[in-house]
């Protein structure tokens, strides 16, 4: 078992994990390695086909337009609130109904004209929803969507990898994986491809799980955004740097953003229920297995473990050198 990241083979540890995702149970080894924190999926799947399903969330969800012209300005302003930290209506709209997949954006310096690449961005719901808010230079891809996609605002979504995107290296501000980097299979060379697309001090925003978290040491193989098999990499705070470094990359910074799901998943994972499951919390609203108190509770224990650096999904902001 050595480590794709580091290179190292003594005393890692092994782990037997179910899919329980949709609840096939089938059973894969990861193991995690002793130096660098890294925990990976020993054999990678022949077919990954069975394990994306046409209702898998990224290619189901699809971006629909706001028809009433009220309610769509009102969610440009918060948007571009959230996004730029500016805008009085926007700030007042984001307090009731806040969109917070877009905080992450308020940590880089961008602007409408800011080249935006997004990898494995699927149906390119959250493309779409910055295409909205009024940024102008935006891509995305995806080698698992159907065929390549134009939104009538034009966005573009093409059927593509990182590595068959060769045409405009150097050319962009930001590029991005929103989970997606763990479901890559080559991170190293995914990484150095990402260097060769940056610009000057272009910024690659990498969200994903992260076994630097109470929820990992925790739950263990129950831990819900282990995901097997989708998920080849989990990475630590560690294995991202060495990674950053072997692709002339620089670690700016870590930003916890983990939710009340890293519990309410995995105890039901405990329990022996995956996500799609009737019973699961999400699917049965009427007779839900967690109390309102323990959906807040959870929700607190979430904001805590943010603010002391132990959440079980972060934002890394690498800089190109």
């Amino acid at each position: 078992m050595k480590c794709r990241v580091c290179g190292n083979s003594e005393n890692n540890k092994r782990y037997e994990v179910k899919e329980m995702m949709f609840g096939f149970r089938d059973t894969f080894t990861y193991f995690q390695c002793a130096k660098c924190g890294c925990l990976q999926i020993l054999e990678f799947p022949i077919d990954m086909t069975k394990y994306y399903p046409p209702n898998y969330y990224s290619f189901s969800a699809i971006p629909q337009k706001v028809k009433n012209p009220i309610k769509r300005v009102l969610r440009r302003l918060r948007d571009r609130y959230a996004i730029f930290n500016k805008g009085l209506i926007g700030k007042i709209v984001y307090s009731y109904y806040p969109e917070e997949s877009l905080k992450i954006f308020s940590y880089i310096s961008l602007d409408e004209k800011s080249t935006i690449l997004d990898i494995g961005c699927g149906n390119g719901l959250l493309l779409y929803t910055l295409k909205e808010a009024g940024f102008k230079n935006l891509l995305g891809l995806d080698p698992y969507i159907k065929e390549n996609i134009e939104y009538k605002n034009g966005l573009k979504i093409l059927k593509k990898s990182i590595h068959e995107f060769k045409e405009t290296e150097g050319n962009w501000d930001l590029v991005m994986f929103h989970h997606s980097f763990e479901h890559i299979p080559d991170p190293l060379e995914t990484c150095q491809a990402t260097s060769r697309l940056l610009a000057k001090n272009g910024i690659c925003l990498i969200r994903i799980p992260t076994v630097s978290s109470y929820a990992w040491e925790h739950y263990r193989e129950n831990w819900v955004q282990l995901d097997a098999p989708r998920h080849f990499f989990l990475h630590s705070i560690e294995s991202i740097s060495l990674l950053a470094k072997m692709a002339n990359l620089t670690l700016d910074k870590v930003v916890y953003d983990s939710t009340e799901f890293q519990f309410w998943g995995s105890e039901q994972y405990l329990r022996d229920i995956p996500l799609h499951d009737p019973r699961s919390y999400d699917k049965n609203p009427e007779k839900p297995i967690f109390s309102e108190e323990e959906i807040n509770s959870f929700k607190e224990k979430a904001k805590e473990l943010n603010s002391k650096k132990k959440g079980d999904s972060c934002a890394f902001f690498l800089r190109k050198r």
